[in-house]
């Protein structure tokens, strides 16, 4: 009975450990376990702003995924690591962390948000790790002289707020028929402080008295910014909005019923389709400046991403975020090829900026080098039409 329960004992002693062979078999047969090269993105996945989060990291993704189908970036496979901030800055900070020290990322790519970069830029800097491409148009990622460690894709706010104010110009808009409502935070001053300086170049004075009303991050508190809106002692015609979806539709629902005539105008951030989902019928004639080309152009790196999303993210629709995501990942990819083989953070970051002028199938040529860290410098305005975004007529758009 002794030697019959000795037996029985190894023999599930050797059961378990031909299980735990088993499993760390399939771990090292996992996508995970062989990408040689891994990457983390630090962004919202939940909460309110978690469609931009998840949006980018869809984007990144599926060109990752289309790269290891081709055989990944000489020899190795691609990897994401995925950790959401809830778009809090302490959040970010903590996980950005936990993804240089732990994880050991060779880079972050298309983390979200101004409030989150300004508190991680620093930490990027002390560990001397590259945060690229990240969903921002903010200064604080531009400095001059750029920091090493943060290289962006996208044109900056700044640029994206000077097309809104150019256009309503064009379209008839004076200056003191402008209004601001943004996010009471680095995000939305970085939004307004682009349009002032837009507004300045044109030559218009005493900037500081239009009405700006504001929001607090993570609330949907805007009565108190729509009333400062109202109180203004020129109507507005044009109310340029910084924040994300869900205060920038409650906003513009609302202020609809006291300016039915006003023009709403949200920067790439708001999320657009999160934006015309939530406003429903209330979203037409909302212009959103976006930071990428149309979903339906017909240039070869939006056909390979509409392609590769069908591919590799069956059930997904088009959408900008997404496409930025994409397209930051592209070109992203072609400074991992320039770093070589087994490269480390800093080859990454000397691959990137070696790139000097390159078409990612754009037709029109990004630029990267040592003192330029900003590839994209194109601004599209978008207008919603009948459920769809269409560019903006600026001369016809208002009576």
């Amino acid at each position: 009975m002794r030697r019959m329960g000795t037996l029985l004992l190894t023999k599930r002693l050797l059961k378990k450990r031909l299980t735990s062979i088993t499993l760390l078999a399939g771990l090292l047969l996992s996508p995970l376990a062989q990408a040689a090269l891994t990457f983390g993105i630090v962004a919202p996945a939940s909460g309110g702003a978690a469609p931009l989060g998840l949006g980018m990291q869809k984007g990144i993704e599926t060109y990752f995924a289309e790269v290891n189908a081709a055989g990944g970036v000489n020899g190795e496979t691609l990897a994401l690591i995925a950790r959401d901030d809830e778009y809090k800055p302490l959040q970010a900070a903590s996980n950005t962390r936990q993804i240089i020290q732990e994880d050991e990322v060779l880079a972050a790519i298309g983390n979200v948000g101004t409030p989150t970069a300004t508190v991680t830029i620093p930490i990027y800097n002390e560990y001397e790790t590259l945060l690229y491409g990240a969903f921002t148009g903010a200064g604080v990622l531009r400095k001059t002289p750029p920091d090493r460690y943060v290289i962006n894709y996208r044109a900056s706010y700044v640029q994206e707020t000077a097309a809104m104010v150019n256009g309503l110009l064009e379209a008839g808009v004076l200056p003191e028929e402008i209004a601001f409502f943004t996010q009471n935070d680095s995000f939305g001053d970085a939004g307004y402080n682009g349009a002032v300086q837009a507004l300045t170049s044109h030559g218009a004075g005493n900037i500081t008295a239009l009405a700006h009303g504001r929001f607090t991050r993570g609330t949907r508190n805007i009565h108190q910014g729509l009333a400062t809106i109202l109180q203004a002692p020129v109507t507005p015609r044009a109310v340029i909005i910084v924040g994300t979806y869900g205060p920038a539709a409650d906003f513009i629902r609302e202020a609809r019923n006291d300016l039915p005539d006003a023009v709403f105008l949200n920067v790439s951030f708001v999320g657009s389709q999160a934006l015309m989902d939530e406003l429903g019928e209330l979203s037409e004639g909302v212009i959103i400046t976006q930071v990428v080309p149309p979903l339906d152009a017909d240039l070869p790196a939006v056909e390979a991403y509409r392609q590769a999303l069908a591919t590799h993210s069956r059930g997904s629709e088009p959408d900008f975020i997404s496409l930025e995501g994409y397209l930051a990942a592209k070109l992203f990819v072609e400074g991992v090829k320039a770093a070589g083989a087994n490269p480390d953070r800093d080859a990454i970051v000397d691959g990137l900026l070696g790139l000097g002028a390159i078409d990612i199938g754009l037709e029109e040529p990004l630029s990267l080098g040592r003192n330029d860290h900003q590839a994209s410098d194109a601004v599209w305005p978008t207008i919603i039409t009948n459920g769809r975004f269409e560019s903006v007529e600026w001369a016809s758009l208002l009576p």
